[in-house]
């Protein structure tokens, strides 16, 4: 009898060993490689006969769509970030620190889908169907229709949400917790992970049905296991949020049927999540006006403006390889920003420890917020505090040139519509809104900004040192 062949992978990103080794080659991973038999589950194709196919009826791209293409939730934020609604057939992953609400935000979803005439089925892996009732209860959501029920057995769960009517919605909390027959490893493994999955999406491309998985992150924050599940769902979610803060943020990172850099905003509350239709006044709700370092940019998430306030502090070091601490921003960012103000504005910040951080816990991606943290930083070390009705943006280059960014007619918008009166943006900016009654102050170079700075400085104080 021939000896049974085994696999050792890696729980990480998928890569195949043929034996066991401490760290990875693929993902450079310590301790994640795992015996695997691969008789079971995706890629057993040896040692079984080979099942003779099928073939599938072809149809043409033309034809009529029998039902609405999309099932809007009702929740506005939610409704965003997925692109108008789920849409039918989907296969949508979730996912989150553990505590930041993501069964919280589904439970919300099935509820308010629940009202509206949908079969929806819940399913939890990884809680008792009391404890799923708990959360109901103080969600408001226990006088809906939801479908409850605990289970982590693939064939048991197609088998129960295949009875009956077609459901238009199945919530799997979470793929971490499913195992399959079909596959001999430990549920949470790379091959129980991808079985399941697989089994998932295949019901609801077949029945039409949207699918939502929910899926644990590592400590880096991508969500765990392999990364060819991301490459099977239709759109992924991450569910983002600092724990000293009671925002959350839904971010969209992958849509095949939307944009990719929506968000949607939550508040976090004692009876759930909030829509926050606003964001900018949630950033903006503990602002000092007074403050030296402290500037407001005028952001872009997706469609959506949003104004977030920067802060900076730089103070004289006494080390001697001076502190660069960043929270919110690329750290790799601001050391271009900083070799830019010394080498072409005569800003000398080797002697200085400098702290940048964005307010609120937001972190901001974009480039377009340049101009704004180079304003904090000469504001913080000339110890003026820059105009309160004033917000910035653009990008800065090497060269110290400010370069122009998208959107700038839905910036200023924005900011006129919070308050605020003038803006500080660059010169080659097209696109400016018409009939608006602000002051919008155009800067062709870092240098440009900088001297504007310093010259209001010495306007109010005469006896002032300068930058």
């Amino acid at each position: 009898m021939a000896k049974a062949k085994t696999q050792f992978i890696c729980q990480n990103c998928g890569t195949v060993h043929n034996r066991w080794a401490g760290k990875c080659d693929g993902c450079g991973e310590w301790n994640t490689i795992v015996e695997e038999d691969p008789m079971g589950g995706i890629g057993s194709g040896p040692g079984k006969t080979p099942k003779k196919g099928r073939p599938v009826t072809l149809t043409s791209l033309s034809g009529e769509i029998e039902e609405a293409p999309r099932i809007p939730t009702g929740m506005g934020e939610l409704d965003r970030a997925t692109g108008g609604g789920f849409v039918r057939g989907s296969a949508v992953l979730i996912g989150g620190d553990p505590g930041i609400g993501k069964s919280t935000l589904l439970m919300q979803a099935a509820a308010a889908l629940s009202r509206k005439g949908h079969r929806v089925i819940y399913v939890s892996g990884e809680e008792a169907v009391a404890q799923v009732r708990l959360r109901a209860q103080r969600l408001h959501a226990a006088d809906t229709e939801v479908l409850l029920a605990a289970e982590t057995n693939v064939e048991d769960i197609l088998a129960t949400i295949s009875e009956g009517k077609r459901p238009d919605l199945v919530i799997i909390d979470s793929i971490q917790t499913l195992w399959s027959d079909t596959a001999d490893s430990a549920p949470g493994t790379v091959t129980q992970v991808r079985t399941g999955v697989q089994a998932m999406i295949r019901f609801a491309k077949q029945t039409g049905a949207t699918m939502v998985l929910v899926g644990h992150v590592t400590k880096d924050g991508q969500i765990a296991g392999p990364r060819v599940v991301e490459h099977m769902v239709d759109a992924v979610l991450y569910f983002e949020g600092d724990r000293g803060h009671h925002y959350r943020i839904l971010r969209t990172v992958k849509n095949r049927f939307g944009p990719t850099d929506e968000i949607g905003v939550f508040e976090m509350s004692d009876k759930g999540l909030r829509e926050v239709a606003n964001p900018s006044e949630l950033f903006l709700g503990e602002r000092n006006a007074n403050s030296p370092g402290a500037a407001v940019f005028a952001g872009m998430e997706g469609t959506r403006p949003v104004l977030v306030e920067v802060q900076a502090l730089v103070a004289p070091t006494t080390l001697g390889t001076p502190r660069r601490a960043v929270v919110g921003w690329d750290s790799s960012r601001l050391a271009m920003i900083l070799a830019v103000l010394e080498a072409h504005c005569g800003v000398r910040l080797g002697q200085h420890d400098v702290y940048l951080n964005v307010a609120g816990g937001y972190r901001i991606s974009e480039p377009a917020a340049d101009m704004a943290i180079a304003s904090a930083l000469v504001s913080s070390l000339a110890g003026l505090a820059l105009p309160a009705d004033c917000v910035y943006f653009g990008e800065v280059s090497l060269s110290g040139a400010v370069r122009a960014v998208s959107h700038t007619a839905q910036r200023l918008k924005e900011a006129e519509k919070l308050g605020f009166s003038s803006a500080v943006l660059p010169a080659a900016s097209s696109e400016l809104p018409k009939g608006t009654t602000g002051k919008w102050n155009e800067v062709e170079s870092l240098p440009d900004l900088v001297a504007r700075i310093a010259g209001s400085r010495l306007k109010a104080r005469p006896e002032g040192d300068g930058v």
